[in-house]
Protein backbone atom coordinates (compact mmCIF):
# COMPACT_ATOMS: atom_id res chain seq x y z
CA UNK A 1 0.00 0.00 0.00
CA UNK A 2 1.18 3.58 -0.52
CA UNK A 3 2.28 5.84 1.71
CA UNK A 4 -1.15 8.29 3.18
CA UNK A 5 1.53 11.06 1.75
CA UNK A 6 1.11 10.14 -1.46
CA UNK A 7 -2.62 10.32 -1.28
CA UNK A 8 -2.59 14.11 -0.57
CA UNK A 9 -2.89 14.47 2.87
CA UNK A 10 -0.41 14.24 5.88
CA UNK A 11 -0.70 10.64 7.82
CA UNK A 12 -2.56 11.31 11.37
CA UNK A 13 -2.36 10.06 14.73
CA UNK A 14 -5.71 8.40 13.50
CA UNK A 15 -6.83 7.82 9.85
CA UNK A 16 -10.74 9.21 10.55
CA UNK A 17 -8.56 12.88 10.62
CA UNK A 18 -8.18 12.16 6.80
CA UNK A 19 -11.59 11.00 5.86
CA UNK A 20 -10.73 11.41 2.12
CA UNK A 21 -8.57 8.28 2.24
CA UNK A 22 -9.54 4.70 2.82
CA UNK A 23 -9.30 3.22 5.84
CA UNK A 24 -6.37 2.60 7.61
CA UNK A 25 -5.73 -0.39 10.20
CA UNK A 26 -3.16 0.30 12.52
CA UNK A 27 -2.33 -3.49 14.88
CA UNK A 28 -3.74 -2.67 18.16
CA UNK A 29 -5.71 0.29 17.81
CA UNK A 30 -9.55 0.00 16.88
CA UNK A 31 -10.37 0.54 13.79
CA UNK A 32 -12.10 3.95 12.97
CA UNK A 33 -14.52 4.70 9.78
CA UNK A 34 -17.51 7.32 9.26
CA UNK A 35 -20.60 6.71 10.39
CA UNK A 36 -24.11 7.72 7.98
CA UNK A 37 -24.16 10.65 10.19
CA UNK A 38 -20.07 11.94 9.19
CA UNK A 39 -19.46 10.88 13.23
CA UNK A 40 -16.77 8.67 13.57
CA UNK A 41 -17.57 5.03 14.45
CA UNK A 42 -15.54 2.60 16.31
CA UNK A 43 -15.14 -1.42 15.13
CA UNK A 44 -12.95 -3.86 16.76
CA UNK A 45 -10.75 -5.29 13.95
CA UNK A 46 -11.79 -8.74 13.70
CA UNK A 47 -9.32 -12.52 13.67
CA UNK A 48 -6.39 -10.04 11.87
CA UNK A 49 -4.29 -9.01 15.06
CA UNK A 50 -0.92 -10.78 15.82
CA UNK A 51 -2.87 -11.57 18.95
CA UNK A 52 -5.59 -13.13 17.46
CA UNK A 53 -3.80 -15.02 15.17
CA UNK A 54 -1.22 -16.72 18.03
CA UNK A 55 -4.22 -17.26 20.15
CA UNK A 56 -6.00 -18.96 16.85
CA UNK A 57 -2.59 -20.99 16.09
CA UNK A 58 -2.67 -21.68 20.10
CA UNK A 59 -6.19 -23.32 19.95
CA UNK A 60 -5.29 -25.70 17.18
CA UNK A 61 -4.31 -29.38 18.35
CA UNK A 62 -0.57 -29.99 17.85
CA UNK A 63 -1.25 -32.37 15.21
CA UNK A 64 -2.73 -30.10 12.80
CA UNK A 65 -0.26 -27.67 14.01
CA UNK A 66 2.58 -30.25 12.59
CA UNK A 67 0.78 -30.72 9.23
CA UNK A 68 0.52 -27.25 8.55
CA UNK A 69 4.21 -26.53 9.56
CA UNK A 70 5.20 -29.87 7.27
CA UNK A 71 3.22 -28.74 4.22
CA UNK A 72 4.93 -25.11 4.52
CA UNK A 73 8.12 -27.02 4.64
CA UNK A 74 7.50 -29.33 1.33
CA UNK A 75 5.65 -26.45 -0.08
CA UNK A 76 9.28 -24.03 0.15
CA UNK A 77 11.52 -27.39 -1.31
CA UNK A 78 9.60 -28.40 -3.60
CA UNK A 79 9.14 -24.67 -5.12
CA UNK A 80 12.79 -24.36 -6.72
CA UNK A 81 12.28 -28.07 -7.69
CA UNK A 82 8.88 -27.27 -10.19
CA UNK A 83 11.15 -24.42 -11.13
CA UNK A 84 14.20 -26.32 -12.22
CA UNK A 85 11.74 -29.15 -13.87
CA UNK A 86 10.63 -26.15 -15.75
CA UNK A 87 13.22 -25.21 -16.98
CA UNK A 88 14.94 -28.34 -17.92
CA UNK A 89 11.16 -29.07 -19.96
CA UNK A 90 11.88 -25.65 -21.72
CA UNK A 91 15.20 -27.04 -23.15
CA UNK A 92 13.56 -30.06 -24.26
CA UNK A 93 11.64 -28.02 -26.06
CA UNK A 94 11.29 -27.17 -30.37
CA UNK A 95 12.83 -29.40 -32.83
CA UNK A 96 16.18 -30.31 -33.47
CA UNK A 97 18.40 -28.73 -36.10
CA UNK A 98 18.42 -30.62 -39.44
CA UNK A 99 22.19 -29.84 -39.07
CA UNK A 100 22.66 -31.24 -36.27
CA UNK A 101 23.64 -34.72 -37.32
CA UNK A 102 26.95 -37.22 -37.03
CA UNK A 103 30.01 -35.45 -37.45
CA UNK A 104 31.63 -38.85 -37.46
CA UNK A 105 33.69 -38.56 -34.92
CA UNK A 106 31.37 -40.80 -32.71
CA UNK A 107 32.56 -43.31 -30.25
CA UNK A 108 31.63 -46.84 -28.40
CA UNK A 109 32.47 -47.70 -25.31
CA UNK A 110 33.60 -51.69 -25.22
CA UNK A 111 34.06 -54.39 -22.87
CA UNK A 112 37.09 -56.50 -21.39
CA UNK A 113 35.73 -59.94 -22.97
CA UNK A 114 36.84 -58.15 -26.55
CA UNK A 115 40.60 -58.63 -24.95
CA UNK A 116 40.59 -61.46 -22.65
CA UNK A 117 39.18 -64.56 -25.24
CA UNK A 118 35.90 -64.41 -25.19
CA UNK A 119 34.77 -62.40 -28.24
CA UNK A 120 35.45 -64.50 -31.24
CA UNK A 121 36.43 -63.28 -34.79
CA UNK A 122 32.73 -64.04 -35.80
CA UNK A 123 31.52 -61.35 -32.64
CA UNK A 124 33.78 -58.88 -34.45
CA UNK A 125 32.47 -59.35 -38.03
CA UNK A 126 28.85 -58.77 -36.39
CA UNK A 127 30.11 -55.60 -34.82
CA UNK A 128 31.70 -54.69 -37.97
CA UNK A 129 28.45 -55.07 -39.93
CA UNK A 130 26.56 -53.04 -37.05
CA UNK A 131 28.86 -50.27 -37.30
CA UNK A 132 28.38 -49.63 -41.24
CA UNK A 133 26.22 -46.69 -41.93
CA UNK A 134 27.45 -45.18 -38.64
CA UNK A 135 29.27 -42.60 -37.41
CA UNK A 136 31.24 -44.20 -34.88
CA UNK A 137 35.08 -43.79 -35.25
CA UNK A 138 36.64 -44.76 -32.17
CA UNK A 139 36.54 -48.06 -29.79
CA UNK A 140 36.81 -47.50 -26.19
CA UNK A 141 38.16 -50.92 -25.49
CA UNK A 142 37.95 -51.75 -21.45
CA UNK A 143 42.09 -52.90 -20.92
CA UNK A 144 42.15 -52.33 -17.05
CA UNK A 145 41.71 -51.92 -14.73
CA UNK A 146 44.50 -50.66 -13.40
CA UNK A 147 46.00 -51.65 -9.63
CA UNK A 148 45.27 -49.61 -7.48
CA UNK A 149 48.96 -48.39 -7.11
CA UNK A 150 48.96 -47.57 -11.04
CA UNK A 151 50.63 -50.39 -12.86
CA UNK A 152 48.95 -52.69 -15.12
CA UNK A 153 49.03 -56.59 -15.46
CA UNK A 154 50.15 -57.67 -18.51
CA UNK A 155 47.96 -60.84 -18.45
CA UNK A 156 44.55 -58.52 -18.24
CA UNK A 157 44.60 -57.99 -22.18
CA UNK A 158 45.91 -61.50 -24.26
CA UNK A 159 44.47 -60.83 -27.49
CA UNK A 160 44.92 -56.58 -27.71
CA UNK A 161 47.40 -56.66 -29.95
CA UNK A 162 45.12 -59.37 -32.39
CA UNK A 163 42.01 -56.90 -32.41
CA UNK A 164 43.59 -53.94 -33.18
CA UNK A 165 44.73 -55.94 -35.98
CA UNK A 166 41.49 -57.02 -36.91
CA UNK A 167 39.61 -54.05 -35.76
CA UNK A 168 42.06 -52.07 -38.74
CA UNK A 169 41.52 -54.95 -41.25
CA UNK A 170 37.20 -55.14 -40.71
CA UNK A 171 36.78 -51.36 -40.18
CA UNK A 172 39.51 -49.27 -41.85
CA UNK A 173 39.92 -45.29 -40.19
CA UNK A 174 38.31 -47.15 -36.87
CA UNK A 175 40.65 -46.11 -33.99
CA UNK A 176 40.88 -48.86 -30.75
CA UNK A 177 41.39 -47.21 -27.65
CA UNK A 178 42.64 -48.59 -24.91
CA UNK A 179 40.23 -48.14 -22.16
CA UNK A 180 42.13 -47.97 -18.10
CA UNK A 181 40.62 -46.72 -14.78
CA UNK A 182 40.08 -47.43 -11.74
CA UNK A 183 38.28 -46.08 -8.39
CA UNK A 184 39.65 -43.07 -6.54
CA UNK A 185 41.18 -41.95 -3.19
CA UNK A 186 40.25 -40.46 -0.68
CA UNK A 187 36.60 -41.39 -1.54
CA UNK A 188 37.40 -44.58 -2.76
CA UNK A 189 40.31 -46.97 -1.97
CA UNK A 190 41.86 -46.68 -4.79
CA UNK A 191 44.25 -44.77 -7.14
CA UNK A 192 45.97 -41.80 -4.86
CA UNK A 193 46.43 -39.26 -7.61
CA UNK A 194 48.28 -36.71 -5.39
CA UNK A 195 51.17 -39.26 -5.04
CA UNK A 196 53.89 -38.84 -7.52
CA UNK A 197 54.68 -42.76 -7.86
CA UNK A 198 51.38 -43.34 -8.79
CA UNK A 199 50.88 -41.12 -11.49
CA UNK A 200 54.29 -42.43 -12.94
CA UNK A 201 52.86 -45.94 -12.99
CA UNK A 202 49.63 -44.55 -14.27
CA UNK A 203 51.87 -43.10 -17.58
CA UNK A 204 53.91 -45.92 -17.45
CA UNK A 205 50.89 -48.11 -18.40
CA UNK A 206 49.47 -46.00 -20.94
CA UNK A 207 53.11 -46.60 -22.44
CA UNK A 208 52.14 -49.99 -21.97
CA UNK A 209 49.51 -50.68 -24.05
CA UNK A 210 50.23 -48.07 -26.86
CA UNK A 211 53.53 -50.56 -27.01
CA UNK A 212 50.53 -53.33 -27.75
CA UNK A 213 49.41 -51.47 -30.87
CA UNK A 214 46.53 -49.71 -29.53
CA UNK A 215 45.61 -46.19 -31.23
CA UNK A 216 44.96 -43.98 -28.54
CA UNK A 217 44.63 -44.46 -24.25
CA UNK A 218 41.36 -43.51 -22.51
CA UNK A 219 40.63 -42.81 -19.03
CA UNK A 220 37.86 -43.77 -17.34
CA UNK A 221 38.91 -42.81 -13.59
CA UNK A 222 36.17 -42.30 -11.00
CA UNK A 223 34.97 -40.34 -8.73
CA UNK A 224 37.87 -37.56 -8.93
CA UNK A 225 37.02 -34.66 -7.17
CA UNK A 226 36.07 -31.14 -8.98
CA UNK A 227 39.62 -29.48 -8.58
CA UNK A 228 41.72 -32.72 -7.96
CA UNK A 229 45.69 -30.87 -8.78
CA UNK A 230 47.16 -34.50 -9.03
CA UNK A 231 44.57 -35.45 -11.92
CA UNK A 232 45.25 -32.66 -14.04
CA UNK A 233 49.25 -33.47 -13.43
CA UNK A 234 48.20 -36.84 -14.36
CA UNK A 235 46.77 -35.81 -17.63
CA UNK A 236 49.70 -33.50 -18.17
CA UNK A 237 52.48 -36.44 -18.03
CA UNK A 238 50.23 -38.67 -20.31
CA UNK A 239 49.26 -36.00 -22.69
CA UNK A 240 53.02 -35.49 -23.75
CA UNK A 241 53.40 -39.59 -24.05
CA UNK A 242 50.62 -39.96 -26.12
CA UNK A 243 51.36 -36.36 -28.28
CA UNK A 244 54.96 -37.69 -28.68
CA UNK A 245 52.98 -40.77 -30.23
CA UNK A 246 50.85 -38.88 -32.39
CA UNK A 247 47.99 -40.90 -30.61
CA UNK A 248 44.85 -39.40 -29.44
CA UNK A 249 44.28 -38.95 -25.61
CA UNK A 250 40.28 -39.19 -24.27
CA UNK A 251 39.31 -39.29 -21.06
CA UNK A 252 35.61 -40.00 -19.81
CA UNK A 253 34.24 -36.93 -17.74
CA UNK A 254 31.17 -36.55 -15.18
CA UNK A 255 28.79 -33.80 -15.39
CA UNK A 256 28.92 -30.16 -15.09
CA UNK A 257 27.35 -28.38 -12.05
CA UNK A 258 23.25 -28.00 -13.27
CA UNK A 259 24.15 -25.05 -10.95
CA UNK A 260 26.80 -22.80 -9.46
CA UNK A 261 28.92 -24.97 -6.84
CA UNK A 262 26.64 -27.94 -6.58
CA UNK A 263 29.46 -30.14 -6.54
CA UNK A 264 30.45 -28.13 -3.36
CA UNK A 265 27.10 -29.09 -2.00
CA UNK A 266 27.30 -33.00 -2.89
CA UNK A 267 30.61 -33.21 -1.51
CA UNK A 268 29.05 -31.62 1.92
CA UNK A 269 25.80 -33.62 1.93
CA UNK A 270 26.74 -36.83 0.51
CA UNK A 271 30.66 -36.70 0.05
CA UNK A 272 30.33 -37.95 -3.52
CA UNK A 273 31.85 -36.33 -6.05
CA UNK A 274 29.16 -36.18 -8.75
CA UNK A 275 30.01 -33.45 -10.52
CA UNK A 276 32.29 -31.11 -12.04
CA UNK A 277 32.35 -27.38 -11.44
CA UNK A 278 32.81 -25.51 -15.67
CA UNK A 279 35.78 -24.21 -14.95
CA UNK A 280 37.49 -27.56 -13.72
CA UNK A 281 36.03 -29.18 -16.96
CA UNK A 282 37.81 -26.70 -19.45
CA UNK A 283 41.14 -27.40 -17.49
CA UNK A 284 40.52 -31.46 -18.15
CA UNK A 285 39.07 -30.90 -21.49
CA UNK A 286 42.53 -28.82 -22.54
CA UNK A 287 44.80 -31.42 -21.70
CA UNK A 288 43.37 -34.00 -23.69
CA UNK A 289 42.47 -34.40 -27.29
CA UNK A 290 38.88 -35.94 -26.78
CA UNK A 291 36.06 -35.43 -23.43
CA UNK A 292 33.51 -37.74 -23.17
CA UNK A 293 30.74 -36.58 -20.73
CA UNK A 294 28.74 -39.61 -18.78
CA UNK A 295 25.85 -37.85 -19.30
CA UNK A 296 23.57 -40.14 -17.71
CA UNK A 297 22.92 -42.06 -13.96
CA UNK A 298 20.97 -38.33 -13.47
CA UNK A 299 18.50 -39.31 -11.04
CA UNK A 300 15.51 -37.47 -13.57
CA UNK A 301 12.30 -39.63 -13.45
CA UNK A 302 11.02 -38.68 -16.67
CA UNK A 303 11.76 -38.66 -20.20
CA UNK A 304 11.63 -35.11 -21.08
CA UNK A 305 13.43 -34.24 -18.07
CA UNK A 306 15.87 -36.10 -19.06
CA UNK A 307 16.58 -35.02 -22.45
CA UNK A 308 16.37 -31.31 -21.13
CA UNK A 309 19.39 -32.19 -18.68
CA UNK A 310 21.04 -33.51 -21.47
CA UNK A 311 20.37 -30.41 -23.49
CA UNK A 312 21.33 -28.36 -20.65
CA UNK A 313 24.71 -30.54 -20.05
CA UNK A 314 25.45 -30.50 -23.73
CA UNK A 315 25.53 -26.72 -23.86
CA UNK A 316 27.36 -26.16 -20.51
CA UNK A 317 30.24 -28.77 -21.86
CA UNK A 318 30.19 -27.10 -25.40
CA UNK A 319 31.01 -23.70 -23.50
CA UNK A 320 34.04 -25.04 -21.99
CA UNK A 321 35.60 -27.51 -24.53
CA UNK A 322 38.13 -25.81 -26.44
CA UNK A 323 37.64 -25.86 -30.30
CA UNK A 324 40.36 -27.77 -30.69
CA UNK A 325 39.24 -30.37 -28.65
CA UNK A 326 36.76 -33.13 -29.15
CA UNK A 327 33.42 -32.95 -27.04
CA UNK A 328 30.87 -36.37 -27.02
CA UNK A 329 28.18 -36.95 -25.02
CA UNK A 330 27.34 -40.23 -23.56
CA UNK A 331 24.26 -42.31 -24.23
CA UNK A 332 22.82 -44.70 -21.75
CA UNK A 333 22.37 -47.70 -23.99
CA UNK A 334 22.32 -50.18 -21.07
CA UNK A 335 19.21 -50.97 -18.57
CA UNK A 336 18.88 -50.22 -14.50
CA UNK A 337 15.80 -49.15 -12.35
CA UNK A 338 16.96 -47.41 -9.23
CA UNK A 339 16.89 -43.48 -8.07
CA UNK A 340 19.31 -42.95 -9.59
CA UNK A 341 18.86 -44.26 -13.19
CA UNK A 342 15.33 -44.58 -14.02
CA UNK A 343 15.24 -46.45 -17.17
CA UNK A 344 12.25 -45.71 -19.14
CA UNK A 345 13.67 -42.24 -18.56
CA UNK A 346 17.20 -41.97 -19.53
CA UNK A 347 16.74 -43.42 -23.18
CA UNK A 348 19.17 -43.20 -25.83
CA UNK A 349 16.42 -41.39 -27.81
CA UNK A 350 16.30 -38.94 -25.38
CA UNK A 351 19.55 -38.51 -24.98
CA UNK A 352 20.44 -37.39 -28.63
CA UNK A 353 17.43 -35.68 -29.15
CA UNK A 354 18.65 -33.32 -26.32
CA UNK A 355 22.50 -33.12 -27.64
CA UNK A 356 21.33 -32.64 -30.77
CA UNK A 357 19.13 -29.27 -29.66
CA UNK A 358 21.76 -27.87 -27.76
CA UNK A 359 24.26 -28.78 -30.95
CA UNK A 360 21.96 -26.90 -33.31
CA UNK A 361 22.86 -23.28 -31.09
CA UNK A 362 26.11 -23.92 -31.93
CA UNK A 363 28.45 -24.20 -34.87
CA UNK A 364 31.24 -26.92 -33.59
CA UNK A 365 32.04 -29.82 -35.94
CA UNK A 366 34.16 -31.81 -33.92
CA UNK A 367 31.26 -33.16 -31.52
CA UNK A 368 29.73 -36.80 -31.53
CA UNK A 369 27.98 -39.24 -29.20
CA UNK A 370 29.21 -42.11 -27.11
CA UNK A 371 27.36 -45.13 -26.52
CA UNK A 372 28.08 -46.74 -23.35
CA UNK A 373 28.08 -49.72 -23.79
CA UNK A 374 27.95 -52.75 -26.40
CA UNK A 375 27.59 -55.50 -24.15
CA UNK A 376 24.07 -53.90 -22.90
CA UNK A 377 22.60 -52.09 -26.23
CA UNK A 378 20.05 -53.36 -27.55
CA UNK A 379 18.58 -53.21 -31.28
CA UNK A 380 16.13 -50.20 -29.69
CA UNK A 381 19.40 -48.61 -28.92
CA UNK A 382 20.66 -49.09 -32.09
CA UNK A 383 17.60 -48.17 -33.54
CA UNK A 384 17.15 -44.88 -31.89
CA UNK A 385 21.01 -43.77 -32.01
CA UNK A 386 21.23 -44.26 -35.87
CA UNK A 387 17.60 -42.91 -36.65
CA UNK A 388 18.00 -39.93 -34.57
CA UNK A 389 21.59 -39.06 -35.45
CA UNK A 390 23.16 -40.91 -38.38
CA UNK A 391 19.90 -40.48 -40.57
CA UNK A 392 20.63 -38.25 -43.36
CA UNK A 393 24.03 -37.45 -41.31
CA UNK A 394 27.50 -37.17 -42.76
CA UNK A 395 28.29 -40.91 -41.81
CA UNK A 396 30.49 -41.18 -44.65
CA UNK A 397 33.21 -38.74 -43.36
CA UNK A 398 34.31 -41.65 -40.66
CA UNK A 399 37.79 -41.64 -40.87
Amino acid sequence: MRPLRERGCTPPAYPDTCPQTEPVSHPGRPHHTNGPDGRGVVRRRTGTEPGRLRARWRGWTRRRRVVVCVCLAWGLLLLPVAAAAAALRLQYAGEPSAEARTRGRDALWMGHAWVDGRRTGADLTALAARLAGTGIHDLYVHTGPLEHDGSLRADRSPRAAQLVQDVHRLLPGVRVQAWLGDVVAPEKDGLHLDRADVRDRVTASARQVLDQGFDGVHFDMEPVHSGSAGFLALLDGVHAVTAARQVPFSVAAPQIDPLPGLHRVGLALTHHGKWWSQAYFGQVARRVDQVAVMSYDTSMQLESLYGGYVAQQTALALEATPADVDLLMGLPAYWEDDYSHRGSAETVTAAVRGARLALGRSDRQNFGLALYVDFTATPADWEAYRSGWCAGGAAAARR
